[in-house]
C-alpha cells in the first residue's frame, strides 16, 4: 500500500511540474505581459527547472558505459565549461569599468527556439533589484533590455528582435558629431543589425563607432554596440539604412550584466 501511496505522489508531482512548464510555456510563446499569479508560477518552475532533471543525468552504478565514450563526453563537457568560465572572468572584468551603475551579473536560465534572436531569461529578478527597461550587456556592449521582471527571473528582450515595439536610440559618431537613429531590424544571414531614421546628407563612414544615445531610454547613452559595417541610401533616396557590426556572437550567450542605476 506504501509503495503505492509513493508512486501515487511521484506521478501527482511529475504533472504539477509539466503543468508549470506548460503554462510557462504558453506565457512565453504569447510574449503577453507577467501578472501577479504568473511571477509565482515562474519563480516555482525556474525553481523546479534546476533540480527536476538532475536524478536523469546519475548513471546507474550497475549500468555498463563504455569508458573510452564516457571520456570523449566528459573531456567534451570540460572543454564546454574553460569557455564558460572564461567568459564568466570577462564579465567581471567588465565591472570594473562601470562606474555609474551598479552590475548585477546573471546567468542564462532558458531561450526559446522558435524566437532566438528575440529574447533570453536571466536568473535575477526583482529581488536582486532588476527593474523594467534596465540595460544588458556582455564584454562586446549592449545585447538588449529587460521587459519582464518576477522575483527570481528576468526576460531580456534582444536588440536583434524584430519586434517593431522595440525601440532603441543610437548615436553614431563622426567627427566628434552625434548622429542620431532607431535600431531597426536584424539581418540573420549577414549577423548586421540595421538602424534607420538617418538623413540623406548625414556623412556616415564604415567603422564609425555606433554607441546608445540615451534619447528617450530609460537606460542611459554611451553605451558600446559596434561600428558601422555599411550605409545603403532608400529606393526613393530620401533617408539612409546603416547596417551595424557588434562583436557579440548571438547565439552563443552564457552569462550578462544587468546595469542598475545606483540609488
Amino acid at each position: 500500500m506504501r509503495q503505492k501511496d509513493k508512486k501515487k505522489r511521484i506521478w501527482i508531482t511529475i504533472g504539477i511540474v509539466t503543468g508549470c512548464i506548460l503554462l510557462l510555456t504558453v506565457s512565453l510563446l504569447l510574449n503577453q505581459k507577467i501578472y501577479p499569479g504568473e511571477n509565482i508560477l515562474k519563480d516555482i518552475t525556474i525553481g523546479i527547472e534546476k533540480v527536476v532533471m538532475y536524478p536523469f543525468t546519475v548513471l546507474k552504478k550497475d549500468q555498463k558505459i563504455d569508458q573510452s565514450e564516457s571520456y570523449l563526453i566528459q573531456k567534451n563537457i570540460n572543454s564546454s565549461l574553460e569557455n564558460e568560465i572564461k567568459e564568466l572572468k570577462e564579465t567581471l572584468e567588465l565591472n570594473r569599468t562601470l562606474t555609474e551603475y551598479e552590475p548585477e551579473n546573471a546567468t542564462i536560465l532558458s531561450r526559446n527556439k522558435a524566437y532566438w534572436f528575440h529574447t533570453i531569461t536571466i536568473d535575477k529578478g526583482k529581488k536582486a533589484g532588476i527593474k523594467k527597461n534596465m540595460a544588458v550587456v556582455t564584454k562586446n556592449g549592449l545585447i538588449g533590455k529587460i521587459t519582464k521582471v518576477s522575483n527570481y527571473s528576468s526576460e531580456v528582450k534582444l536588440i536583434t528582435t524584430d519586434d517593431i515595439n522595440f525601440k532603441v536610440s543610437i548615436a553614431i559618431k563622426t567627427n566628434d558629431i552625434d548622429n542620431y537613429a532607431i535600431l531597426n531590424g536584424y539581418d540573420k544571414e549577414t549577423g548586421l543589425i540595421k538602424a534607420t531614421g538617418i538623413d540623406k546628407t548625414t556623412n556616415i563612414e564604415k567603422d564609425n563607432v555606433v554607441l546608445t544615445s540615451g534619447l528617450g531610454e530609460m537606460f542611459p547613452g554611451g553605451i558600446y554596440i559596434g561600428t558601422v559595417e555599411k550605409v545603403e541610401s532608400d529606393k526613393y533616396d530620401l533617408s539612409k539604412t546603416v547596417y551595424i557590426k557588434t562583436y557579440q556572437n548571438f547565439n552563443d550567450i552564457h552569462y550578462v550584466t544587468v546595469l542598475k542605476v545606483k540609488d
